[in-house]
C-alpha cells in the first residue's frame, strides 16, 4: 500500500488531494495547525478503507516535522511527500515597502525551509520506496512579478530552484514543483479579500498532479491545469 504524507491538507488543495489519494487506496499522514479541521478531515476519508493518521501541529517545528516521518513509517514507509502548507508573509498581502520582516521570514521558513526539513527527514524512505516522489505546490507568483506578492513569489521561487536541485541530486526520485493556478482558496481569499471574483474549486486541478503520479513525468516545474488538459 502506498503512503503519502501532505501538509496542509485540512482544507483546500491539501484536503482534495487527500482524498483523491484516499479513494485510491493510498494511507495517509496528514498535517495542519488546526486539530478540529483536520480530525473532520480524517474521519471523512475513513469512508475508503485506507489508514490514515492526522497529526496536528506546525511543519516550522522539527519535532513535528520528525512526527509526520514516524508515523508514516508505521504505515510501511513514504511514497509521497506532498508540501502545500503555507504561508503568506502578510494578510492582506502588502507592497515591499511595507511588508513585515518578521512576516517574510515566516514565508521562507514555512514554505522553504521547513519543506526542505520535511523532505530531509523523509528522505531515507522515499528512497527505498523505488516509486518516491516529492512535490511541492508552487506559484505563478514564483515566476511572474505581481504587485504585493513579492515576499510570497520570493519564497515560491526559491522552492521552486530548491526542487530543481533536489531532482538533480535524486534522480531516482521524481521531484515535482506544481503551480496549481487560480483557486477559490482561503489562502487566496486572505492575501486579498477584496477580490469576489470567481475562482475554480481545487478539486479541478488534482487530475494534474495525478497523472504526475500516473505517468511519472520527469522531474521538474509544472502547471496542474496545463496537466489537466492534456491528460
Amino acid at each position: 500500500m502506498s503512503v503519502a504524507i501532505i501538509t496542509g491538507a485540512s482544507k483546500g488543495l491539501g484536503r482534495a488531494l487527500a482524498e483523491a489519494l484516499a479513494a485510491r487506496g493510498w494511507d495517509l499522514v496528514l498535517d495542519a495547525r488546526g486539530a478540529e479541521a483536520l480530525r473532520e478531515v480524517a474521519e471523512g476519508l475513513e469512508k475508503y478503507g485506507g489508514r490514515v493518521t492526522a497529526l496536528p501541529g506546525d511543519v516550522t517545528d522539527a519535532g513535528h516535522r520528525a512526527g509526520l516521518v514516524a508515523a508514516a513509517r508505521r504505515l510501511g514507509g513514504v511514497d509521497l511527500v506532498v508540501s502545500n502548507a503555507s504561508a503568506l508573509g502578510a494578510e492582506p498581502l502588502v507592497r515591499l515597502d511595507a511588508l513585515p520582516l518578521e512576516g517574510l521570514r515566516r514565508a521562507l521558513e514555512v514554505n522553504v525551509v521547513a519543506a526542505l526539513g520535511l523532505v530531509q527527514e523523509a528522505l531515507p524512505l522515499l528512497r527505498a520506496s523505488g516509486t518516491g516522489a516529492v512535490i511541492a505546490v508552487s506559484s505563478d507568483a514564483a515566476a511572474e512579478a505581481y504587485e504585493t506578492w513579492g515576499g510570497y513569489g520570493a519564497s515560491k521561487a526559491a522552492l521552486d530552484h530548491l526542487v530543481a536541485v533536489l531532482g538533480e541530486e535524486e534522480p531516482w526520485l521524481r521531484v515535482w514543483a506544481v503551480d496549481p493556478g487560480d483557486m477559490a482558496t482561503e489562502l487566496y481569499a486572505a492575501a486579498v479579500p477584496d477580490d469576489d471574483e470567481p475562482r475554480p474549486d481545487p478539486a479541478g486541478v488534482v487530475p494534474g498532479f495525478l497523472r504526475l503520479l500516473d505517468e511519472r513525468l520527469a522531474s521538474g516545474r509544472y502547471t496542474a491545469p496545463a496537466l489537466v488538459e492534456a491528460r
